[in-house]
């Protein structure tokens, strides 16, 4: 008879790469990782030492790397170094990523050229180098997709192409090194209330914020924006040993937008 104690949801002796992890659903996830005794390496194209900041608040272990993900030698030094100082990679969660407004009419080549870079091929630049740590030994790949990936969402082209290549690339890896022990699985996203969404409706909607905010929050059935700590503890279980037999799976976190809006 299966023990019924359940699995403790806990990274102890774990090193995890989170890119993106600067800000948002990136800065959350570090921070839950570390706390719950991973050793993260933060990755962003940015500095990112209010993270840090925060991980050392809970007493968690942390680094943190200056990595354009779209470049590709960039992500194998950065890969390197989190080996050479926390050991065998463990866990990869996929969180840097960009976003753009419009319809395939407005969207310039150079917009959907960015889109591609960071999303797309970034995506693949921390896969690959994952894959061939992980494999032999085994680990965790998490990619953070977006509801775009599954339904039409209005002025979002060129970003739902890339969500859609997550989502895709998700199902490809997992097939692939299934045997080798990596699972790959990926969270889809609704509306979360980050610093994006803040600067973009201050941006779009200067002395209109709060309206705004509260008519894209609507647009979810739970009427609310997500919190970024609520899409780390989805991250935090899918990398846990609890999620131990997910592999090639997609989960919407997205307060009932696909399921009940369809």
């Amino acid at each position: 008879m299966a023990d019924p104690t359940p699995t403790p949801l806990t990274l102890a002796d774990r090193s995890a790469i989170v890119t993106g992890g600067g800000s948002g659903i990136g800065q959350a996830i570090a921070l839950l990782f570390a706390a719950r005794g991973a050793r993260v390496a933060v990755l962003d194209v940015s500095a990112a030492d209010a993270t840090l900041e925060m991980i050392r608040a809970v007493g968690g272990t942390a680094m943190q790397i200056t990595c354009d993900v779209s470049r590709q030698a960039e992500v194998e030094r950065a890969f390197a170094q989190v080996r050479d100082e926390y050991g065998d990679l463990r866990v990869l969660v996929n969180s840097a990523g960009v976003a753009h407004i419009g319809t395939i009419e407005t969207t310039t080549e150079a917009d959907l050229d960015r889109m591609y870079a960071v999303n797309v091929k970034g995506m693949y630049n921390c896969m690959r180098s994952a894959v061939v740590e992980m494999k032999g030994r085994g680990g965790v790949i998490l990619n953070i997709a977006s509801v775009a990936s599954m339904v039409g969402i209005p002025d979002r082209f060129a970003y739902s192409m890339s969500k859609g290549a997550v989502l895709t690339m998700t199902l490809s890896v997992a097939r692939d090194y299934v045997q080798h022990g990596i699972r790959c699985n990926c969270v889809s996203p609704g509306r979360v209330h980050t610093p994006f969404v803040d600067g973009f409706l201050a941006r779009n909607y200067p002395g209109r914020e709060a309206e705004m905010f509260e008519k894209l929050s609507n647009t979810q059935p739970l009427g609310r924006m997500g919190r970024p700590d609520e899409i780390a503890e989805l991250a935090l279980f899918l990398c846990s040993d609890a999620a131990a037999f997910i592999t090639g799976s997609n989960y919407s976190i997205d307060g009932g937008f696909v399921a009940l809006k369809m």
